[in-house]
């Protein structure tokens, strides 16, 4: 028998409103004692660095009261895997650049605890060695005075979790941190970005899984960065996001990404939603909104599982790794 065109029409909007009332979160509704729609407290968002249990992760060891790291003395370039020429300094370590930066004219917008994790390099002694033009090489004028190393007009930086020569792995931190090539561009192909244990940003999609030694399989975005769910969140009858303003600040929200890029991910539920906030859209999976955490500093980091007792990492069908039974 054949459809017509108004009888497919009508069956195509029915199924699309059953997909969005049936298929986000639970096949029922949450109970009431799961306090669903509960404004979040500021203890929700948890401790930059706290893991599971609320223990600190450990923290890099602070710069010299310079503010600045070693000296860089004589400048090389290295070639990494999957990564190409970078530069490095006189120990055979990485130098970074940060996109938040500017480099016309050169500005450094990383301090405090950014300048812990990212150590600014001292543009004292600094010279350019085989394959990096001289012209290239400057300098930036801090905010505490001291002067920092420019590339091609980038601050540059070290790695606080490079500890060998030829080490990358700040390689795509965050989607803002990236190796200077010689030219002072970013080092192209992705790059280790290791971390602690954890698998490579490399050319991942914009979302997919890794298998965590502790977690099992969770899910991850496009720079290899664990993603989360907030357990005040609504999935039922459609996606609330109850993480807002300083929240935010804390847990960036995953912006939509389609799905012909991810890998793993349950198709289910996977959709975007607009946030009551003005923020724009998020992501779901399973029709929970997801989350990266600014406690994560590389790939492989899961600090975020189990802070307040509320933020879980995802598993590929969207539930929460770990989180208590209701």
């Amino acid at each position: 028998m054949k459809t017509s065109w108004r009888s497919a029409s009508l069956v195509a909007s029915a199924a699309a409103v059953l997909a969005l009332t049936t298929a986000c979160g639970q096949d029922s509704p949450p109970a009431a004692s799961q306090n669903v729609g509960a404004t979040a407290a500021p203890g929700d968002y948890g401790s930059i660095g706290a893991g599971a249990g609320g223990s600190a992760s450990p923290q890099p060891a602070a710069p010299s009261p310079s503010g600045l790291s070693n000296p860089a003395g004589k400048l090389s370039v290295s070639t990494a895997d999957e990564i190409g020429k970078v530069v490095t300094d006189s120990l055979g370590l990485t130098l970074y650049r940060f996109d938040q930066d500017a480099d016309k004219p050169p500005k450094s917008n990383c301090d405090g605890d950014c300048a812990k994790t990212w150590p600014p390099v001292p543009a004292d002694d600094a010279e350019a060695g085989e394959g990096i033009a001289k012209s290239l090489l400057g300098s930036v004028t801090r905010a505490d005075g001291t002067k920092q190393l420019t590339v091609g007009g980038w601050p540059a930086y070290r790695y606080a979790k490079d500890v060998n020569a030829g080490d990358v792995k700040g390689q795509g931190v965050g989607g803002k941190w990236y190796a200077l090539a010689p030219d002072g561009k970013k080092a192209q192909g992705g790059g280790s970005g290791a971390g602690d244990g954890g698998s490579g940003a490399g050319d991942l999609a914009g979302l997919s899984t890794r298998k965590d030694s502790e977690l099992g399989e969770i899910v991850v975005d496009k720079n290899g960065m664990t993603v989360y769910r907030f357990m005040k969140d609504e999935a039922w009858p459609k996606p609330v996001s109850n993480c807002e303003g300083a929240c935010l600040e804390k847990w960036p929200l995953v912006e939509p990404v389609d799905f012909a890029d991810t890998k793993g991910i349950q198709k289910k539920g996977y959709m975007i939603f607009d946030r009551a906030d003005g923020k724009g859209k998020q992501q779901t999976i399973n029709c929970s909104p997801i989350y990266t955490f600014a406690g994560d500093k590389a790939p492989g980091d899961t600090n975020g599982q189990g802070v307040g007792g509320t933020w879980y990492a995802v598993r590929p069908d969207g539930k929460p790794v770990g989180a208590p039974a209701k």
